[in-house]
């Protein structure tokens, strides 16, 4: 029997909460031994709600204690990579919520730090552990239905953010398409190679004033030939609208909306159904749960993890280039943004 991971957790905001409480009472494996935010009251409601665990306003408290072998960082972007960094010199395993950073040099650092480590870095593109566009992958790399052709992705949010976090975001392709992106290459094994992109301010006339855009349309092209289409609303008014198609030469495989119910009934009016989760945590809590099982696992197995941080730079090299198009009204190829990219 496999000891337990002694794990801290830094960032106790949304998302913060959600890996506490899994690492705390979802995850075998796993020992929640502290939480420290820089907003100390936080810190202290996130561990009391994981069951009373250690809450410090430093992180480095967790990073200089030698019982605790791995981090989970949660803090903002713009903390990301100087956290990774700490951390991997203090030889504690990683994870990172993404991006790892919205510089690139920046991040070839991180992962410069991590390698001469020798630690591990798993990246939270959570959607890949979702067990209905696992089974896509999955279906796809079986040749079922032969020779990929055309790969369709919907995501859309039931509403946009506050605009204070628009400003930092990092724009709506480092910080929502980007899930897509990752999805992308997932779906398919493969590598695009060029992206087009046509992108507006339909949603709210407030996001354009901070510099961004709320809705998206991206055509990709893949090293196999195949092309690919995402398309992305700050706005869905019926919910969170997360579909997958992949169409090939022997047949198609989708997935559709989650919903709280599959009951649909017929009157006079129409036929009906539920509407479609209004929330992300809703719809993906368990593959936040199946992300930290792979993380523990990976480091109780010393195995690779299964995102890597190579998985967390391709995606932004990728939105980069979805904004370049849309700058330039035109395919911008990956390796006009990163050479070793082809």
């Amino acid at each position: 029997m496999t000891n337990p991971v002694n794990i801290g957790l830094i960032g106790a905001g949304r998302i913060g909460h959600v890996h506490a409480q899994n690492l705390a009472f979802r995850v075998p494996g796993a020992r929640l031994a502290a939480v420290a935010d820089i907003a100390y009251p936080a810190a202290q409601e996130c561990a009391a709600a994981a069951g009373g665990v250690a809450a410090f306003p430093n992180y480095h408290t967790i990073l200089d204690d030698p019982a605790i072998q791995a981090v989970v960082i949660c803090s903002s972007t713009n903390t990301h990579a100087q956290i990774i960094e700490e951390a991997a010199a203090c030889g504690k395993h990683i994870f990172s919520e993404k991006p790892l950073d919205l510089n690139l040099g920046r991040i070839d650092q991180v992962l410069e730090a991590v390698k001469g480590a020798g630690v591990k870095l798993q990246v939270g593109f959570n959607r890949r552990f979702d067990a209905n566009f696992s089974r896509v992958r999955d279906i796809v790399a079986s040749g079922q239905i032969g020779q990929p052709h055309l790969v369709r992705i919907t995501s859309r949010d039931p509403q946009p953010p506050p605009i204070a976090y628009v400003k930092v975001s990092g724009g709506l392709f480092l910080d929502m398409t980007i899930h897509d992106l990752d999805m992308s290459r997932f779906l398919l094994g493969d590598e695009v190679t060029e992206i087009y992109a046509a992108a507006g301010v339909l949603v709210d006339p407030e996001i354009g004033k901070a510099g961004d855009v709320d809705t998206a349309v991206l055509t990709l092209r893949y090293r196999c030939g195949a092309i690919g289409t995402i398309d992305n609303s700050r706005k869905a008014v019926y919910g969170y609208d997360q579909r997958v198609e992949v169409f090939g030469s022997k047949g198609m495989v989708c997935v559709a909306n989650k919903k709280p119910d599959s009951a649909e009934w017929s009157t006079a009016d129409g036929i009906h159904s539920s509407l479609p989760l209004f929330f992300f945590l809703e719809r993906y809590n368990d593959s936040y749960i199946a992300e930290m099982r792979a993380f523990v696992e990976c480091i109780q197995l010393n195995k690779d993890p299964v995102v890597q941080g190579i998985d967390g730079r391709i995606p932004v090299v990728m939105a980069y280039a979805a904004q370049k198009s849309v700058q330039e009204l035109r395919p911008v190829r990956l390796s006009e943004i990163d050479q070793t990219l082809h």
